[in-house]
């Protein structure tokens, strides 16, 4: 390092690169002990056994015989060391702080140098940059500065849909640790496929109700009297086609794994479905869930008759939900994560601190706070800031094994 002449630096940057293995951290905060200084900050990586270790220090009153110090501590580690001399801290972060969710299957380097690409035209900066996953699909969450989060999220999205990637954007504030509920609905978003079609299917009536099913989640039919419709074609189905379609149910994958982990960190979940409650009720009872509220077909004699008990779960009864659930709880709307898919959720998601359109609608994915369009519902836990490392780690202990990735 050059001995260039000039007023004593403030801090000193010392990074230090090369192979990982144990002792390393320790070894160089030894020498830096020995010279009395403060550490202002820190940060560490590891890649592929690669370590990257940087540390901002206050500077002693012989800097240069530190310099020296930390240079033969590297060398006998076999690393490499730059020390680099500052005149302050570092900078102060500037206001609108956002974590950048970025999400693909595959992540291209291109798709990521377009992100980073229109952050950088905005004048924002990325400070951090974290893995959250790797498998099954490729997570990376970016802490960003400099630009309002309503703003970055507006050009981020555009970029996301060229990209073919997701791209969710929150504020890098208290609510994201603060969440406690969330609320999902059933249809499409937690189960694959739609209830009333499997039961549709006993009736002879399975196409008809599907298509009139994708104009009301498109938004083009009003939901109640859509729902009333394809109800009234179950007239005489028997109760029993309620155990066959329970029976034929597929969860999203990683349904499980976020009810799981969640419930871990002491989250409440509810279901709030259009859909009906003698399949919800059942599907709460099998996940642990805390709440659940959806429509009641009427049952005569052991056969549905096409109607609906009391008032419909619709849009607006599903927004009535989330926050009578969050009011049980204690908690602020602002605490409620929302999970739909259809424009009858849209009520809900912007009644949620967080809505999430989960491969949704092209209205509600414009509508929504954010958007996953991967086919892994706990894909959400990243959001979270949740790594896969960790998920696994904590399955681990409950003795619950996962698939490794692929080498």
């Amino acid at each position: 390092m050059d001995d260039h002449r000039g007023p004593k630096p403030e801090t000193l940057l010392i990074t230090l690169t090369g192979k990982d293995r144990p002792g390393v951290t320790s070894t160089i905060f030894a020498t830096l002990s020995r010279a009395g200084v403060e550490v202002v900050d820190i940060e560490q990586i590891v890649l592929r056994r690669r370590l990257v270790l940087g540390v901002l220090v206050t500077v002693p009153r012989d800097w240069k015989k530190l310099r020296d110090a930390v240079e033969a501590t590297a060398a006998d580690l076999d690393m490499n060391v730059e020390i680099d001399r500052g005149t302050g801290d570092n900078r102060v972060r500037r206001d609108g702080r956002s974590h950048v969710t970025v999400i693909g299957s595959p992540l291209k380097a291109s798709a990521m140098a377009a992100v980073a690409g229109r952050i950088a035209d905005t004048g924002a900066n990325i400070d951090r940059i974290e893995r959250m996953a790797r498998y099954p699909v490729t997570a990376i969450d970016l802490h960003v500065s400099g630009l309002d989060t309503e703003a970055l999220r507006g050009i981020l999205a555009a970029e996301a849909a060229a990209q073919g990637i997701d791209v969710a954007v929150q504020p890098a504030n208290l609510q994201r640790r603060g969440m406690r509920l969330i609320v999902m609905d059933v249809d499409s978003t937690l189960i694959q496929g739609e209830v009333i079609e499997m039961l549709a299917e006993h009736a002879g009536y399975r196409a008809e109700v599907a298509e009139v099913t994708e104009r009301a989640m498109r938004g083009e039919l009003d939901f109640e009297q859509s729902l009333r419709e394809r109800v009234a074609l179950l007239e005489g189905v028997d109760e029993s086609a309620f155990d066959a379609v329970y029976d034929g149910i597929e969860l999203a994958p990683g349904a499980r794994t976020l009810v799981r982990i969640l419930r871990r960190l002491g989250y409440r979940f509810a279901l709030v479905s259009g859909g009906f409650s003698q399949i919800t009720d059942r599907l709460a009872a099998d996940l642990g869930i805390h709440f659940s509220r959806a429509n009641r077909l009427e049952v005569v004699d052991g056969k549905l008759t096409g109607r609906i008990l009391g008032d419909v779960v619709d849009r607006a009864g599903k927004a009535r939900a989330l926050r009578e659930f969050a009011a049980e709880l204690g908690l602020p709307v602002g605490a409620v994560i929302a999970i739909g898919d259809g424009a009858n959720d849209l009520d809900m998601l912007n009644a949620a601190g967080l809505g999430i359109a989960y491969n949704a609608k092209p209205v509600v994915q414009d509508a929504a706070d954010t958007a996953v369009n991967v086919p892994y519902l706990d894909t959400i836990l990243y959001l979270l800031g949740i790594s896969r490392e960790e998920i696994e780690d904590a399955d681990a202990e409950e003795g619950i094994t996962t698939p490794a990735p692929p080498v």
